[in-house]
């Protein structure tokens, strides 16, 4: 177990709904990290995402950085203007 894990067990116990927490910023994290991940892999800029999702440089910035309560339509749209098929999935 690393320490981040041992970490997170020890605050689980003195605050519960901790790790539930940590896992859901975890997956926000991810999901605008793969979004840049894409978008520089493209060589696209974060203004040139934006005229084509019809939005701002700043609205993609926070895509990227705090993907939290992102619509479906919205993860829809960044796939198909970056080729990309979205899928999702509950393992």
């Amino acid at each position: 177990m690393s320490d981040i894990e041992k970490y997170i067990t020890k605050r689980e116990k003195k605050t519960p709904g901790f790790k539930k927490g940590v896992m859901e910023e975890y997956n926000n994290m991810m999901i605008g990290t793969r979004i840049k991940e894409l978008r520089t892999s493209k060589g696209i800029t974060q203004e040139e995402l934006a005229k084509k999702l019809k939005t701002t440089k700043s609205a993609v910035s926070r895509l990227e950085n705090h993907a939290e309560s992102v619509r479906l339509s919205t993860l829809e749209k960044v796939a198909e203007v970056l080729g990309k098929k979205l899928e999702i999935s509950f393992k």
